[in-house]
């Protein structure tokens, strides 16, 4: 026996070598139930079916609908802080986008002038936070723009964990390579971009049919 690290050995129940003990089997299940996946679509798989698993849907199953968002938000929001507002959701996070009303004459003026609402509107801001966190079941994230500048006051940056084949990763490395990117994560954000850019509308179609096949299935009857 000397020699043999934990877990390799015949355990007491005579487990086999090769981590097939009582500690080697609860890594094997946590990794193979959850990689490549989020907490959230985990759940939703174990619900009915109504994750990430199931034909073209991908919403939380107990996330409460972020599509009213922007009325929501328009009818929120204090009348002076914005001349319009763009509100984007996902399941994770609202992004509240505003134009201050008026001109700045240069970008320095336009950066005095976010920074000033900005620290003027905290207060507000963080109690319309907490009366959408209640609605939405996900956190705001808020910024302004004016003129030609456009800053986000905070943001989240949420992992996500794929498997990429060879050629997949030989891309990513192409452009770490040629100094587009600083890492492989860095330039899967980079792609994801690109393509979002590029396919806009197709991709807002397919959230408009994604969201009309939940409402049909809403109105079904309940198992």
């Amino acid at each position: 026996m000397a020699g043999e690290e934990a877990g390799e050995g015949t355990g007491p129940r005579g487990g086999r070598r090769g981590g097939r003990g009582p500690r080697g089997e609860a890594r094997a299940r946590g990794e193979g139930s959850s990689h490549g996946e989020e907490p959230g679509e985990r759940r939703g798989r174990g619900r009915g079916g109504r994750g990430f698993g199931r034909p073209g849907g991908w919403q939380n199953v107990d996330l409460p609908p972020a599509d009213d968002a922007q009325s929501w938000f328009e009818g929120r929001l204090p009348e002076d802080w914005f001349s319009e507002v763009t509100v984007s959701a996902d399941r994770e996070e609202i992004v509240v986008v505003g134009t201050l009303t008026g001109e700045a004459g240069d970008d320095a003026e336009a950066e005095g002038r976010i920074s000033r609402h900005r620290a003027d509107t905290r207060a507000t801001r963080m109690q319309i936070d907490d009366e959408a966190q209640a609605r939405y079941g996900r956190k705001v994230s808020w910024g302004a723009r004016c003129g030609e500048v456009t800053e986000l006051f905070t943001h989240l940056s949420v992992p996500v964990m794929t498997r990429l084949r060879q050629p997949e990763r030989q891309v990513l490395d192409t452009l770490v390579d040629a100094g587009v990117a600083r890492s492989r994560s860095e330039a899967l954000a980079w792609a994801v971009t690109l393509v979002g850019e590029h396919t806009e509308s197709w991709l807002s179609d397919l959230r408009h049919a994604m969201t009309e096949v939940d409402k049909l299935r809403s109105q079904g009857p309940s198992l």
